[in-house]
């Protein structure tokens, strides 16, 4: 059994090197082409189409979706919809790349005479040089392998590695000379990790409106108590007429008052006798990272934190739980 693993293992490795072997090839193999390709692409005032069939159509799908990704406007049509319709999407200024380990694949083929009628520009990117597809190209990529990692060497494997690469070089390549930014990566990708750091703002995770447990300076214990419990967020904002932030009460302050009493009638006492006065807050606009970052960085770490607009009104109550919820980190 130990023996049978270890050839397993050593066929999967035989597996890597081979794809690595290949990939050097077809990085001897980027030219002045691939040059050609990047100013056609950022030139063009239309968008660009990828388009394959089979492993290649996979391949394609990926690509277009990274490269829309990173700022590029990229879509991929299925060749075979394309010979029934949907080369009426292509329009005489897009850009179309089309993939294929051959170069000949029947269904991609069929699209050549009407991306030549629409006039748009065709790219092939085949591992065959004098294929059919690359002869009718405006731009070739020749994209040079060793071998397939499959036993009997015919199932696409290194071909659609040595493709998925040649996407990723051309998508970071317009990325970088596009100036594509984290900001705008996150825009993409809001519900991302990255997206929701440089995107969602308090105000979208705080407890607001009638959800925000406030009270005034001269609310009797027993009232603050009944919000703070009816709120259930371990807190209240303590507010002025005008509903200013002036002071916050927490569960600890409450029990500190409870230890202290000493037989004092604690129920007459107000939310101003034992509130923390001028609390730390936060407004309302500030990302919810840094707000993560402002109750976890500190000797006590905060677990909730008032939120003020502007002008500090009391506009909403955040909760450490409901940041870390959200996914921010």
């Amino acid at each position: 059994m130990g023996a049978h693993k270890m050839n397993l293992i050593q066929e999967a490795k035989k597996v890597f090197e081979v794809q690595i072997e290949s990939l050097e090839e077809t990085m001897g193999s980027i030219d002045s082409n691939f040059t050609t390709l990047i100013e056609l692409i950022q030139n063009s005032q239309g968008r660009v189409i990828i388009t394959g069939m089979g492993k290649a159509g996979h391949v394609g799908r990926k690509v277009a979706a990274t490269m829309s990704s990173l700022g590029t406007v990229t879509y991929f049509l299925h060749p075979a919809e394309g010979l029934h319709g949907d080369l009426g999407g292509i329009k005489k200024d897009d850009v179309v790349i089309a993939f294929s380990k051959s170069g000949e694949s029947e269904e991609v083929l069929g699209l050549i005479p009407s991306i030549k009628t629409i006039g748009a520009k065709l790219i092939s990117v085949t591992c065959r040089e004098t294929s059919t597809l690359s002869q009718s190209a405006d731009i070739k990529i020749h994209l040079r392998i060793t071998e397939e990692a499959s036993n009997h060497k015919l199932a696409p494997t290194t071909s659609t590695t040595a493709m998925i690469v040649f996407g990723d070089a051309l998508a970071v390549a317009l990325e970088k000379l596009n100036n594509f930014q984290p900001e705008d990566f996150a825009v993409f990708h809001p519900n991302g990790a990255l997206g929701k750091k440089l995107l969602l703002k308090v105000e979208s995770l705080m407890a607001a409106g009638t959800d925000n447990p406030t009270v005034y300076e001269t609310t009797s214990l027993k009232d603050t108590i009944g919000v703070m419990s009816s709120k259930g967020l371990g807190g209240v904002s303590v507010i002025s007429e005008d509903g200013v932030l002036v002071g916050l009460v927490t569960d600890g302050d409450l029990r500190r008052v409870i230890e202290k009493a000493n037989g004092m009638d604690i129920f007459k006492l107000t939310s101003k006798d034992f509130m923390t006065k001028n609390p730390i807050a936060i407004n309302k606009d500030v990302k919810a990272v840094d707000a993560l970052s402002l109750m976890e960085n500190r000797e006590k770490p905060l677990s909730i934190l008032p939120v003020v607009n502007d002008k500090n009104i009391s506009v909403g109550m955040l909760r450490i739980h409901d940041v870390i919820r959200a996914g921010i980190v």
